[in-house]
């Protein structure tokens, strides 16, 4: 069973890829929703023996490499950790595969795009089960080609080209980094097994290593290097900036991508070598600083896009932020539980803007949009829940799992802590406002497209609502059922046991009653706040901008970093390119090498032809010449 967790995406994946024209379009939609449902209820299943039996296993698949002491197998590492990102895989995988029906009904290339969403869940699935790192960068590096084929699945949109580069090339930065942080795992243990290298971890806490000119602890290193590959993966500050153009995929794409896969997995790697992080205070400060940066930065610039998906996007990448400034306090089981949650929620509200998207004839702009909540009952009230999902109302899935961090960032009683808890809060109250924004912009006032009549919206077909629904089950409850399991004193000793380590225990002190009802308390006055902003008083925020033009620009260009990416990066590239093209290409490569020869040998033959005259005592000349160089030749030889 467990195997087929993992094989079930892959034939889906080979059967829709490679006999899609064979098969239709119909049926390749059908095998792959199928098979990846199949997936998700074995990992369910899965899940509760890891729950009730407390089963653990490390199933060796095949030797894959035997070179010295490099032994690196293909195995599915099933553990809490491992389990809990299989459900989520393969539950919202199934629910997107099951969307995408109704959603690419009118596109003509089903097959591949079904083909593309299970060879990611394979990755994906590679990735969380993996015992070492090698199989880990396998999984990394597969989702991020994946990717690369979804963001661009719409080819001939040269946007959506862009988009996949962009990614795929940011990416590469943060992999070039992980990848360096794998080859020092190895040079320092000669293995990369997690279970080896955990283990040795401890001997080299003292060992200091050059690197750069600059002299670095061992293990501060190792986690730096690691982190540099979740910040690419997982977008955050400074290797943000391919998450919101990776929107232009289609909405499917970013579910699945960017809400509930592959974002989480720079938060997993983490959590994953939280007994390498335990002993580098200096990484785990870093983290929280990048994580609390992050949050805040992303809740600023949502609060003035206007792309739907974008909105979203931006969302995602403030929501990362605060699972990683979890794992940099310490609180590595919380930071598991707002990724269980956020899945759930964020995954709704992207197959929820699909659905408005749907209805908008592929209209993204929310000035173009109002006034439909009463001809897209279905997708408002999901939206909604999913809303206050994602806000942290009171007793939804994020209520639990974002204070929870909150608390522990709080709690931690460091400098650190307490200005992650207080941007914590503050990113809290903007991601309220500028969700509510999204919510009656898009559904609520007057009706503002001009392209669209408002009889011409409709509610989506009931094979794009049923993902709907179920995943708002999960953005209601997931919080509420879970939350002892994945934070509990119980869940701590039984549940996660051995696969998340503790050097420090966490704190089991309680915050103060104020600083408990804090943030419940912003989130639900934020609502009101947002009604007269965005509803009841409308041109109020267009004065604000008007009045903070700079701080209005400086936002909804997302802070410069495209720009300054631009002039640090891509036009000095440019620049070198060209001049290494113009002048080793074109002037010495080309220039001595084929280009040349072939003008000496013309510039030759031109001159040898005006020896074809005619007259025979040019001939004679020419025999002449010839038999000298032969004669001297010959001697000289």
């Amino acid at each position: 069973m467990e195997i087929s967790i993992i094989a079930l995406p892959l034939i889906a994946s080979i059967i829709s890829g490679f006999f899609g024209k064979l098969i239709g379009d119909r049926s390749s939609e059908i095998i792959t929703s199928l098979l990846v449902s199949i997936s998700a209820i074995f990992s369910v299943l899965v899940l509760y023996e890891v729950v009730v039996n407390q089963y653990q296993e490390n199933i060796i698949i095949a030797t894959w490499i035997s070179s010295g002491s490099l032994e690196v197998n293909w195995s599915m590492k099933i553990d809490s950790l491992s389990a809990v990102m299989l459900v989520v895989v393969t539950s919202v995988s199934a629910l997107v595969h099951i969307y995408s029906i109704g959603y690419m009904s009118h596109d003509p290339h089903k097959p591949r795009f079904m083909a593309y969403l299970s060879l990611f869940t394979f990755a994906m699935l590679m990735l969380v089960t993996a015992d070492n790192f090698i199989q880990l960068f396998f999984g990394w590096e597969g989702v991020g080609l994946c990717s690369y084929f979804l963001i661009g699945f719409w080819f001939k949109k040269e946007s959506a080209n862009k988009a996949a580069i962009k990614a795929f090339v940011v990416n590469r930065v943060g992999d070039f980094g992980f990848a360096l942080g794998i080859f020092l795992i190895f040079y320092l243990f000669g293995t990369v097994n997690y279970s080896e290298v955990f283990a040795k971890i401890p001997n080299i806490t003292d060992k200091n290593l050059v690197f750069l000119g600059i002299t670095l602890n061992a293990v501060d290193l190792i986690c730096l290097l690691l982190f540099i590959g979740a910040m690419g993966k997982s977008a955050q500050i400074l290797l943000h900036t391919w998450l919101p153009d990776a929107m232009e995929g289609p909405t499917p794409v970013s579910a699945l991508i960017h809400a509930a896969t592959m974002v989480t997995a720079g938060v997993f790697l983490v959590v994953r070598c939280s007994p390498i992080y335990e002993y580098s205070d200096l990484a785990l400060n870093i983290i929280t600083i990048v994580g609390m940066s992050t949050a805040f930065f992303a809740a600023t610039v949502a609060l003035v896009q206007n792309d739907i998906k974008k909105i979203i996007a931006y969302s995602t990448c403030s929501q990362l932020g605060y699972m990683f400034f979890a794992t940099g306090v310490g609180a590595y089981n919380v930071a598991m539980f707002h990724l269980f949650t956020h899945a759930f929620f964020k995954a709704l509200l992207f197959l929820g803007s699909g659905s408005v998207i749907h209805a908008f004839k592929d209209e993204q702009n929310i000035n173009n949009m109002g006034g439909v909540w009463k001809k897209l009952p279905y997708t408002y009230s999901l939206m909604i829940i999913g809303t206050l999902a994602l806000t942290g109302f009171p007793f939804l899935s994020g209520f639990y799992s974002k204070d929870a961090i909150i608390e522990f960032a709080y709690l931690r009683g460091n400098t650190t802590g307490y200005y992650a808890a207080g941007i914590g809060i503050f990113t809290a109250f903007l991601t309220s406002i500028y969700s509510w924004r999204l919510i009656f912009k898009t559904f609520h006032g007057d009706y503002n497209n001009k392209e669209i009549k408002i009889d011409e919206t409709h509610e989506s077909p009931i094979v794009m609502l049923i993902p709907l629904v179920l995943l708002s089950i999960g953005a209601i409850f997931a919080g509420f059922l879970f939350k002892e399991l994945f934070i509990g004193y119980e869940g701590l000793n039984n549940f996660w046991r051995d696969s998340i380590f503790f050097l420090k225990p966490l704190s089991t002190d309680h915050p103060p009653l104020w600083f408990l009802l804090l943030t419940p308390t912003l989130v639900i006055l934020s609502i009101p706040l947002a009604y007269y902003l965005f509803l009841k008083n409308r041109n109020l925020p267009e004065r604000l901008a008007s009045i903070n033009k700079p701080l209005y620009q400086f936002l909804l260009n997302k802070w410069y970093f495209d720009e300054l990416y631009d002039v640090l990066f891509v036009k000095p590239s440019k620049k070198l390119g060209l001049f290494l093209w113009k002048f080793f290409d074109l002037k010495i490569i080309d220039g001595f090498g084929p280009d040349g020869i072939s003008s000496m040998i013309k510039k030759f033959s031109v001159k040898a032809n005006k020896f074809q005259s005619g007259y025979i005592y040019q001939y004679a000349f020419v025999m002449l010449l010839g038999f000298s160089a032969l004669l001297t030749f010959l001697i000289v030889k």
